[in-house]
């Protein structure tokens, strides 16, 4: 008996250590970035790296001066509430219907445009952009970024479509609703957790993106993400304006999934396991 409360502790001690260093391997680069962001210019790329140092916020006061911060931040946050929405808006409905149906090739076919390289559907976005003067849009950043959110909300809420037991449905529709008041009146209460989810996804997903970004946007429309790129140069990269920059992008993500972590974990494993 001893023993095998020994071996038990032994392994609970086992994966708290592996947690630990797995979140210190995952976490390292995070904080590394942001104690950069504090750091004197000159000390930013320092060899030996400094681990003692005088916090500084003349990088933030750098990116503040150089560049629009704000405007770029509000572009982001236009496109990719748009594309979120708009993946929503449509891959609801249609991982519905694949769960419903039974027929899963329409969304391994969303899947494999998420899976092909973005360059694959860059040329094509801008020319057709360009024909119709829509370059630096809003409206062209959010079609193309929904190539990114319309699939990860598809195959982020089949599982929870797929966990509803069919015998709710069937009885929904034999006191007369139709399809589409069983999804709206009675399937989405019931993935609330799973929305959650492919929301947070497709809002981090899409506010990374940095390919369609740089090339469909202009001064005008540019995101965050492509702004950053402006502290790279040929010379000299402007290292302590860049963790800066990093550093505020990286905020929004990280406290919208602060605030709804209760959701994001019930929701990723909702379907895990089936009863």
């Amino acid at each position: 008996m001893n023993s095998t409360l020994l071996s038990e502790t032994l392994i609970r001690r086992l994966n708290t250590a592996q947690l630990v260093l797995a979140g210190i391997l995952i976490m390292s680069p995070t904080a590394w970035m942001v104690l950069s962001s504090f750091k004197p210019s000159f000390e930013v790329t320092a060899y030996p790296p400094t681990l003692v140092f005088s916090p500084t916020l003349e990088n933030y006061v750098e990116l503040m001066q150089t560049t629009p911060f704000f405007s770029y931040a509000v572009n982001s946050l236009v496109v990719t509430l748009g594309s979120a929405g708009l993946g929503l808006l449509f891959g609801i409905p249609a991982a519905f219907a694949v769960s419903w149906t039974r027929i899963s090739w329409p969304a391994v076919l969303a899947l494999a445009a998420r899976m092909a390289p973005g360059t694959l559907f860059l040329l094509p976005w801008y020319v057709m952009f360009r024909q119709v003067g829509m370059i630096g849009s809003y409206t062209a950043l959010i079609l193309s970024h929904a190539v990114i959110t319309l699939p990860i909300v598809i195959w982020v809420l089949l599982p929870s479509f797929d966990n509803i037991p069919r015998s709710i449905f069937e009885a929904a529709q034999v006191d007369g609703c139709s399809i589409t008041r069983v999804l709206w009146k009675i399937a989405l209460p019931l993935v609330g957790s799973g929305i959650a989810v492919a929301a947070i996804l497709s809002f981090v997903f899409s506010w990374n993106y940095f390919l369609f970004a740089l090339v469909l946007s202009n001064g005008d429309s540019k995101t965050l993400i492509a702004a950053a790129f402006n502290f790279v140069g040929e010379g000299s990269t402007q290292w302590g304006a860049l963790m800066a920059a990093a550093t505020l992008i990286a905020l929004p993500p990280l406290v919208l999934a602060a605030i709804v972590q209760r959701w994001l974990v019930s929701g990723l494993t909702l379907g895990a396991v089936k009863g």
